[in-house]
């Protein structure tokens, strides 16, 4: 995949890539193979390579840290060509290089003429050569501009001209000339429907409060998993000491992203968002009753200032019962016992070499719109060399794996505003989040594209865990090509 990827990329006119190198996988814990000690080993490697350009190599800078932005969302899946984008750069890219002497050691001036047109001359008096850009920055207007002997250019709003020798336009940012492709997905004949097996994710360990260690506070998720895994189990005890039952109101204030509760084995309810806000009855038996807290993240955050500070989870929380009749509980201070991750994970279930096969079942009616269930299904190899994307619709919430090797969460029951789209976009003008809005009312990601680095020439597998309720029968898999409009 990443070849193919780095061709286009060269061809499109780039001459670097930034590439990250995750530090915090290399330090899941603290003061274990710590972060100034890995960006010191990574550095020395790279010197010892030459790979630093003063050494003669292609490294021309690194830092530890870039991210100060958002980061626009989907493009649409799959390493094609995104056209007319790549066209459209490759050609911004040819048209600097034409510059690329002058723009780095010219002299540079800039002529206003006035409602937003601007004329900035890159020159060198010795050798008379020029390169000059010549800007529109009004939102609405554009610009008939006369550089006498330089010659006529019409600017576009919101554009910018760049003139080979200040007297030759080679490019205008709104003036598309590149043809325009769209993405098309294609149904892959299989021979036959997908074949699906399941397992059930066993939580009888947890709804009787059966944990790995206990605290007597509500620990911070990341700081109990240490990003071993999506899932962080909360697990108390409460004593009635009545001889009737009694309605509650169980109260949960959580830093996110998923919660689902249980109360003596019964789901009663399931909420998520950041910082929310959880209350949902429940009924105390006589005696002993159970408290079980599954608190799921969909990442970590990773970038802002002091963002290692976030929580996640039910840090602190609290967690009250408010039983009628009675004073409120407080049970945050309570015996908690602490579990992470799933059964599943333990067991290697998303791996098709885990020794565990005999729990997967085949039935003539696959369990479906239930939570907590693993599936699992085998497809060949598709023909060809178009990127392969898997259609996760029907599902809930959960993961994705092919061959063992992760395609990522998936979400696409969450549903994006049905409002703020339009059939128009004007690109002119500052740009703002909710500028040329595009996808709404659908899932913020449906396919998921399957490196064909992953596949094998002989059976594949793809496996599924879901955790909120969903239907694997939908799930197909489809090539994407790109076709021209």
């Amino acid at each position: 995949m990443w070849p193919d990827l780095i061709r286009k990329a060269k061809d499109g006119g780039l001459d670097a890539i930034e590439t990250y190198i995750f530090w915090n996988a290399h330090e899941p814990q603290r003061h274990q193979n710590e972060m100034q000690i890995f960006i010191t080993k990574i550095v020395n490697m790279c010197k010892e390579a030459n790979l630093f350009a003063p050494q003669g190599g292609p490294i021309i800078l690194a830092q530890i840290e870039n991210e100060y932005g958002n980061i626009m969302g989907p493009y649409k899946e799959a390493g094609n060509l995104n056209q007319p984008k790549w066209g459209h750069l490759k050609q911004l890219h040819e048209a600097i290089k034409l510059g690329e002497k002058i723009l780095t050691s010219g002299n540079v001036t800039t002529k206003q003429f006035g409602n937003g047109v601007n004329l900035t001359t890159y020159s060198n008096t010795t050798s008379g050569e020029r390169f000059c850009f010549l800007s529109n920055t009004n939102t609405s207007q554009d610009a008939n501009v006369d550089l006498q002997q330089d010659g006529k250019y019409f600017v576009p709003a919101w554009s910018v001209s760049i003139l080979h020798g200040c007297n030759k336009e080679v490019y205008n940012t709104a003036k598309v000339n590149t043809e325009t492709t769209v993405m098309v997905k294609k149904p892959i004949e299989l021979g036959t429907k997908l074949s699906w097996m399941w397992a059930q994710e066993t939580i009888r360990d947890t709804l009787h409060g059966k944990g790995r260690f206990n605290a007597t506070k509500l620990i911070e998720q990341k700081e109990a998993t240490s990003d071993e895994s999506d899932y962080l189990w909360y697990m108390t005890s409460i004593e009635n000491m009545g001889k009737s039952s009694h309605n509650a109101t169980l109260y949960v204030k959580s830093s996110g992203q998923v919660l689902h509760a249980y109360v003596n084995s019964k789901h009663i309810g399931s909420q998520f968002g950041y910082d929310f806000e959880f209350k949902q009855p429940a009924i105390l038996r006589p005696g002993k009753n159970f408290l079980t807290l599954l608190s799921a993240t969909v990442g970590l955050q990773n970038y802002g200032e002091f963002f290692d500070l976030g929580p996640e989870g039910l840090a602190g929380g609290p967690v009250e019962l408010n039983v009628d009749g009675m004073a409120s509980l407080n049970l945050s201070s309570n015996i908690w016992n602490y579990k992470v991750g799933l059964n599943g994970e333990a067991k290697r279930l998303y791996d098709p070499n885990s020794p565990h096969a005999h729990i997967w079942k085949t039935s003539k009616k696959l369990p479906i719109g239930k939570p907590m269930k693993w599936y699992k299904t085998s497809f060949k190899i598709p023909p060809g060399t178009s990127p392969v994307v898997v259609d996760l619709q029907g599902m809930g919430k959960g993961h994705a794996w092919v061959n063992g090797n992760s395609l990522g969460r998936y979400w696409p029951s969450q549903i994006a505003d049905t409002n703020g789209c339009s059939d128009t976009c004007d690109y002119r003008g500052e740009y703002k989040p909710e500028k040329c809005v595009t996808n709404c009312g659908n899932p913020s990601q449906r396919w998921y594209h399957v490196p064909r680095s992953f596949l094998n020439d002989g059976t594949n597998t793809l496996i599924l865990f879901e955790e909120m309720g969903g239907n694997p029968s939908h799930v197909s898999f489809q090539t994407v090509v790109a076709a021209a409009v």
